[in-house]
């Protein structure tokens, strides 16, 4: 009898004690904050099959005043557009192609030397066109892969040939990845150049490591040489101390701005200055230290989780996920106002004269997509529209 509840206080004991160690376990988890609101998961979502993506699926909506939308796509990550042809990535690791003006749609398989890795966050993410596409065919791609059992990341370029996206060079590689905070946003800079952003993958060290490619902002030529004019020496670093850069714009005066996923809160807006160091992890919100540039703009203890960003008439469009809207911000007079928020997490944006596009993320296992997700949608810029 007395073994018994000898035994039975030794098991209390030990389930008390496992509730303890899991709960600060949990307490100590970094908040990746890059994706969710702080909300628990109940799904994983570093585990996810892809949901086959035919041309006969995707729902292209077009009105009778030129304005189009798309339905039933899976997880988009980038909005390219070319006169009146939409390229949307996928983070799976294809493109679809939409022709704006007569509703047809192709879905693009990418062909690359290392197999692109969907896990978590990672992924076919950044993607932009060649400035010269109509002449070169061109477009280049930020994707993750697996290397000696770990997750890095790498730039290439490729090349359209009928219906597949063909590597063509590699531009850079073994870029640290993980399963989460990649970064991955790529755009061509008003001096030509190609700039990526990388994440720190959860190493917040990394970002403050002048000899590692992870938590900066990249600049390249557009073969993958490191220009003369970068401010580190043989370096491709042009700025850093990032957590997870996503969002990448510049203004009329060719200042460029990136938005970035804080840790716990504390999303970021930077003014981004070539050699610059954004602080992160030693400084965040208002925080300030020598050496370090603090952000033109925060989120406080909320979380935007800000992704796609893009410039237009003095604001900055910011694609939110875990805040699901689409906020601006005020370059002259430092102002926020919710612009959009009705169709749940947010991936990226692209303004094109009175229209803005946006792309839901609602099939990344962390939003509740609806039967038409994931979508592209317009919205105009002068009147409020509807979701629906």
């Amino acid at each position: 009898m007395k073994k018994s509840i000898y035994l039975s206080s030794l098991g209390l004991v030990l389930i008390i004690g496992i509730v303890v160690v899991v709960t600060v376990l949990n307490q100590h988890q970094p908040n990746d904050n890059a994706e969710t609101d702080g909300q628990l998961q109940t799904n994983d979502p570093y585990n996810q099959d892809a949901v086959e993506v035919s041309e006969d699926s995707i729902e292209v909506v077009a009105s009778d005043d030129g304005s189009i939308e798309a339905n039933h796509l899976f997880i988009p990550w980038t909005i390219n557009k070319n006169g009146g042809t939409f390229f949307l990535s996928q983070r799976e690791g294809t493109v679809i192609e939409i022709n704006g003006e007569l509703g047809l749609v192709e879905v693009q398989d990418v062909k690359v030397s290392e197999d692109i890795l969907h896990e978590g966050e990672a992924g076919f993410l950044g993607f932009t066109l060649d400035p010269e596409f109509d002449t070169t065919n061109r477009a280049y791609a930020y994707h993750s892969y697996s290397k000696n059992g770990e997750v890095m990341n790498r730039i290439v370029s490729l090349t359209l040939n009928e219906n597949t996206w063909e590597e063509e060079d590699v531009l850079l590689e073994d870029i640290p990845g993980g399963e989460i905070n990649n970064g991955g946003r790529l755009k061509f800079g008003p001096d030509g150049m190609l700039y990526a952003t990388t994440g720190d993958t959860n190493q917040a060290q990394l970002a403050q490591d002048l000899d590692s490619l992870a938590g900066k902002i990249l600049r390249m030529d557009v073969n993958g040489e490191i220009p003369q004019d970068n401010p580190f020496e043989n370096s491709y670093v042009y700025s850093y101390g990032h957590r997870n850069a996503q969002g990448l714009a510049w203004d009329k005066e060719g200042n460029l701005y990136s938005s970035e996923h804080g840790g716990d809160g504390h999303d970021e807006i930077n003014q981004i200055e070539a050699g610059q160091n954004y602080g992160w992890p030693k400084i965040i919100g208002d925080e300030e230290a020598a050496g370090m540039k603090p952000p033109i703009a925060h989120s406080g203890e909320d979380t935007w989780a800000p992704a796609g960003m893009a410039f237009f008439d003095g604001k900055l469009y910011v694609a939110s996920l875990a805040g699901q809207q689409l906020f601006t911000y005020d370059i002259k007079d430092g102002t926020i106002n919710e612009f959009y928020d009705d169709a749940g997490r947010l991936r990226d944006v692209l303004v094109e004269n009175d229209s803005i596009f946006t792309i839901t993320s609602n099939n990344d296992q962390r939003g509740e997509p609806t039967a038409k997700d994931d979508r592209l949608l317009q919205l105009s810029l002068t009147k409020e529209v509807s979701a629906d």
